[in-house]
């Protein structure tokens, strides 16, 4: 019986990665497209005014961030358990306390961040009016946003990864209309952008509501806030609050602060550098939100062996799904570029070639932390964790002063992201979900020996190729993916998991 409910969570997690990476290959194809497009239209430094304006609104929202980590784990908790009454209950306590929270911080916003748009940014005089403009239509799409994600939520769940899939290819065709509707009329670019892109997030906040209301019965609000719910949800997330906090600080807070001290073409950079990573951690990030619901789930069914064993084959082939995209692209980063965008702004390359070695070191953090998260146990991890974050915003900040280079932030980022994964969560996971030692160092040697011998005929094809020809482009990612998947195949998978594999492969070529 425990294997056949194995199995079944085994294709669950296999067919929700695929309809995970159906959604994410189409939406980063359309996305980087019409990103290339958008900074076209509006130009480099209306771009990088937007992306500042946006920065102070995510920065404004990071106790969404801290009550969204705190919302799904305990529907997810409760829906693992299996008491659909209980779950009606939590379900509408968790939607109310996001209206109160969307609310306040729609009222806090607007009196802050207009004066920081007006006293501290640097925008060129005659694009204040824009910039204001635009801010004020991002705060309508955060306080919306706020308020969807206990919708977000169950659907994640109830693992139904599919209607992500399609509806995200509705947002992206939605947000490929607008690179054609922005060149219509005489109307401001910047104030256009604003607006489209808020009637786009209310479309898509509408459908997904509607699908939640008729497929889960717990999705019908009902005005019942349980003061015990919120307590343990409040106590949760105190310490996702101080996470969120640091991220918020080490993310938008850096942004800001860079244009503080450089012009909106700065901070376009460092943005497209984001949105290329961020691209690339969809790959991950897609997997991990189909296997982490199973994960919480044997946990709260007290299968903590279970859990433990998917958290760590996890973590091991998040790894190199992440390697066999960094690679290429950390040899390929400049030709990939000017194939996406065109004309480079300056720092481009620098920023997204740092950023990219960053996100290796992420896949520990983000991977380790979903153990700490199914326990329920984050005071020593939001504490030491969030340190980490918090102390970007001042460095750069002096270093800025000091006339340091801009790329000095991803330096700085680079380190200070890195010791979570690598360092904190491993520590916590011994102490905290009685992991051991020889676990958690089996996990990093494995990706180490990949790391080593799968680099080495890569860094050879780039001596003898042109990366900046087709050929010789081509040539260097055919090496780096065919290195990588053999380097894995027999170095990072034990006899079992390869054997399974190699069964698997002579039956689909037999059909």
């Amino acid at each position: 019986m425990t294997n056949n409910s194995e199995t079944a969570n085994n294709k669950r997690i296999a067919k929700n990665t695929l309809f995970l990476y159906f959604r994410m290959l189409l939406t980063m194809a359309i996305t980087l497209y019409t990103s290339r497009v958008i900074l076209d239209v509006l130009g480099v430094d209306d771009y990088g005014i937007y992306q500042s304006v946006c920065g102070i609104v995510i920065f404004l929202s990071f106790l969404n961030s801290a009550l969204a980590t705190g919302s799904s784990r305990f529907i997810t908790f409760e829906l693992g358990k299996k008491v659909e009454q209980q779950l009606s209950v939590v379900f509408s306590t968790i939607l109310i306390i996001h209206i109160i929270l969307a609310v306040g911080i729609f009222i806090f916003g607007e009196g802050i961040g207009l004066w920081f748009i007006k006293n501290k940014l640097i925008i060129p005089p005659e694009r204040i009016p824009a910039a204001i403009f635009a801010f004020h239509f991002s705060m309508l799409t955060a306080l919306f946003t706020i308020t969807q994600v206990p919708y977000n939520s169950l659907i994640i769940a109830h693992e139904q990864m599919d209607v992500y899939a399609y509806v995200s290819i509705l947002e992206v065709v939605l947000k490929l209309t607008i690179v054609y509707v922005l060149k219509l009329g005489n109307f401001d670019r910047l104030e256009f952008y604003s607006v489209l892109l808020f009637s786009i997030t209310m479309i898509i906040l509408l459908i997904y509501r509607l699908y939640c209301r008729l497929k889960f019965s717990e999705a019908k609000f009902h005005l019942k806030f349980d003061r015990k719910i919120f307590k343990s949800i409040a106590a949760f997330s105190s310490w996702s609050l101080l996470s969120s906090a640091s991220i918020a600080v080490a993310n938008q807070g850096v942004t800001v602060v860079t244009n503080m001290f450089f012009a909106p073409a700065i901070v376009a950079a460092r943005s497209l550098a984001l949105q290329a990573n961020d691209a690339i951690n969809k790959f991950i990030s897609n997997f991990r939100t189909a296997v982490n619901p199973q994960i919480v789930k044997k946990y709260a069914s007290t299968d903590y062996e279970g859990s433990k064993k998917l958290l760590l084959d996890s973590t091991r082939f998040s790894y190199y799904l992440m390697w066999i995209i960094v690679l290429p692209l950390s040899l390929l980063t400049k030709p990939v570029l000017k194939l996406w965008l065109g004309n480079i702004p300056e720092y481009t390359v620098i920023f997204l070639k740092i950023i990219i070695v960053q996100s290796l070191f992420q896949v520990f953090d983000s991977s380790f932390y979903t153990a700490l998260y199914a326990k329920g146990q984050l005071r020593e991890n939001a504490i030491w964790s969030s340190l980490c974050g918090f102390l970007q915003l001042p460095v750069v900040y002096v270093l800025f002063k000091m006339n340091f280079s801009p790329v000095c932030l991803s330096w700085v980022s680079l380190v200070c992201s890195s010791i979570p994964g690598i360092l904190i969560k491993p520590i916590l996971l011994c102490r905290i979900v009685n992991y051991s030692k020889e676990e958690i160092l089996n996990i990093f040697w494995s990706c180490i020996k990949v790391t080593v011998f799968s680099i080495i005929m890569p860094l050879v094809s780039s001596f003898f190729f042109n990366n900046e020809t087709v050929f010789g482009f081509i040539m260097i990612f055919l090496v780096s993916i065919l290195s990588v998947l053999t380097t894995v195949y027999f170095i990072g998978l034990d006899k079992v998991t390869r054997s399974v594999i190699t069964k698997r492969v002579f039956h689909i070529l037999r059909k």
